[in-house]
Parts: structure tokens; C-alpha cells; sequence
């Protein structure tokens, strides 16, 4: 089952400020001790899986911002 469109926008500001700060699937991989090949599915569309609440809370500290950085800045 892929994402659903705000999963979908989610994921995709999150590798935006991922890549903004020169981070790669492995660092973020290194701080949920899973596989960098798991956090390309969740940066793939068609992939169900996706980061957690408390995921994108350690994303948030660890970029030094909000979480709702990460989310649509209007309702979809």
C-alpha cells in the first residue's frame, strides 16, 4: 500500500532538510538503529512504511527544529 498524500509531503520535507544539512540515509538509519535501506523505503512513494510520531520528534531535535517543519504548511 503506498503513502498516502500527506505521508507522501511529510517524508519529503524531512529528506529536504535531511539533505539541507548533509546528512544521508545512513546517518538517519544510525539513529533508529535500522538499516539505511529501510529509510529508503520510507523516502520511496510507493512504500508504506513510515517514520513514527516519536521518529519525526528525534528528526526535530537532531535538525534543530520543529516538527512541524516537517508537515504541510495547509491541510490537504
Amino acid at each position: 500500500m503506498p503513502k498516502t498524500e500527506v505521508e507522501w509531503l511529510i517524508v519529503q520535507h524531512v529528506r529536504t532538510i535531511r539533505k539541507a544539512q548533509k546528512k544521508t540515509q545512513r546517518d538517519i538509519a544510525s539513529y533508529f538503529n535500522v538499516s539505511p535501506g529501510y529509510i529508503g523505503q520510507i523516502e520511496t512513494e510507493d512504500s508504506a512504511s513510515m517514520y513514527s510520531y516519536d521518529n519525526l520528534n528525534e528528526l526535530a531535535r537532531r535538525f534543530d527544529c520543529s516538527m512541524r517543519d516537517f508537515m504541510p504548511k495547509e491541510p490537504l
